[in-house]
């Protein structure tokens, strides 16, 4: 009875499942090759040669695109791009910025100085004004002191 149990347990070891789901796995993935190849397309007599009125439609195609290019643009792109890099050294063409950039800045301090100058008018006028209104309110608690009296 053991000796039948220790046969059942050499055939059933781990080693030989695993062999048995390795060769499975094998002839299953040869299937599916064989199934995917099959499938492929086949080009028909040439089997190299593609169809002739397939070729004329693939190359009509490309000289259309080729056409629609714009050779031109591109061309003229390219000569910008080479005078760019071919400029002297001494020009900088910065120059316009940076005067247009200090002319700004130069409008900009005037007209703050302009502004302070029409602030400190606006301001001397108010202070003469409070002035004014303070000193005649004193004259006008003066008179209400002097006719109370």
């Amino acid at each position: 009875m053991e000796s039948n149990q220790q046969a059942w347990r050499m055939r059933f070891s781990y080693r030989n499942a695993t062999m048995v789901v390795c060769f499975f796995n094998l002839v299953f993935a040869l299937l599916l090759l064989r199934g995917f190849l099959a499938a492929a397309p086949s080009r028909g007599p040439g089997r190299g040669q593609p169809d002739p009125e397939l070729m004329r439609y693939i190359l009509e195609s490309e000289e259309i695109r080729h056409a629609m290019e714009p050779l031109e643009l591109i061309k003229r792109v390219r000569e910008l791009e080479q005078d760019r890099y071919t400029e002297p050294e001494g020009v900088q063409p910065m120059v316009p910025k940076k005067t247009a950039a200090a002319d700004l800045s130069k409008r900009l301090q005037d007209f703050r100085a302009m502004n302070d100058a029409n602030n400190q008018k606006a301001l001397e006028e108010w202070r003469k004004r409070k002035i004014e209104r303070e000193r005649a309110r004193q004259r006008d608690t003066e008179k209400n002191e002097t006719a109370a009296s």
